[in-house]
């Protein structure tokens, strides 16, 4: 695949993008805390919902409508935003599911099947290959959770996965084709439509609890304006498969979330695997 980048060689190695994406990594585990706190006054499906909508709203307004008009789009960014939104709406809602049975950071480990497989597609060289060893060894690690203990929560983060990994690929010819905020404001309102039979699923509870909309404003906000405003920048800087072993990063930050906020102890093993993250994010070619 082609660099967008033309400074993005070993000779000008910066770490930006690295930087870039652990202020994403936070923005996102913010937000998720935030709606996982909330698991219990509302469906987790649902709350995904109000996160898309709120991503719509905020995104849109700052946007502009004008941005939106049909007129300004060909078919084929039409096409790669309502793939795009499609596939954030399935990742969150999926994710949502399965964090409502899993430990926040394991989830986010097991997930990580998604950007993996997109990375080893992508992967060519013996040196990126070695990286690409090095992550996957630190998730298998990280992941430690028996399928037996929770099947349907195993089951809702592999689907979040495989929509992850179709999230990433429609990213990025997103944010080639549209830049800033406009891409995003557009697959967000695709997203929101496609996924409304999830904010279905717990509307009474919604209606019941009015402060959960102002909630998914800032969730919203948090998990999607900011981090894939963010991830969308990034895009334009890496390839998709630098982007894939960066996403590594996204279990640690996961795990130091899910420490401070819900009391979930990472063991040491949890540190070893962090460790061979790392590696991976280090060892890999600009």
């Amino acid at each position: 695949m082609t660099r967008i980048s033309p400074h993005d060689t070993p000779r000008n190695r910066t770490f930006e993008p690295e930087i870039l994406f652990l202020l994403s990594a936070v923005a996102l585990n913010s937000g998720n805390a935030i709606a996982k706190a909330q698991f219990d006054t509302a469906n987790p499906a649902a709350l995904a919902w109000l996160r898309m909508f709120g991503a719509m709203v905020v995104a849109t307004a700052i946007a502009g409508p004008r941005k939106l008009r049909a007129k300004s789009w060909t078919r084929e960014s039409l096409r790669a935003a309502a793939v795009f939104g499609l596939s954030t709406g399935l990742t969150s809602t999926f994710f949502y599911l399965a964090i409502d049975r899993l430990p926040l950071g394991k989830g986010v480990a097991i997930e990580f099947i998604g950007p993996i497989t997109v990375a080893a597609v992508l992967t060519r060289s013996r040196r990126n290959a070695i990286a690409l060893v090095c992550a996957i060894a630190g998730v298998a690690i990280l992941s430690g959770v028996e399928i037996g203990d929770e099947p349907l929560g195993v089951l809702f983060i592999l689907l979040a996965a495989a929509s992850w990994a179709v999230h990433i690929v429609s990213g990025a010819k997103v944010a080639r084709g549209h830049s800033g905020i406009d891409g995003l404001a557009m697959a967000f309102v695709f997203g929101t439509i496609f996924t409304i039979p999830f904010g279905l699923a717990d509307a009474d509870a919604v209606v019941s609890h009015l402060w959960l909309i102002p909630l998914g404003l800032a969730v919203g906000t948090l998990s999607s304006v900011t981090s894939y405003g963010i991830d969308q920048r990034i895009l334009r800087k890496v390839t998709v498969r630098h982007y894939s072993v960066l996403l590594a990063m996204l279990p640690i930050v996961s795990s130091l979330f899910g420490y401070v906020v819900f009391d979930q102890t990472p063991t040491g093993w949890d540190l070893v695997g962090g460790i061979f993250i790392i590696a991976g994010i280090a060892l890999q070619e600009r």
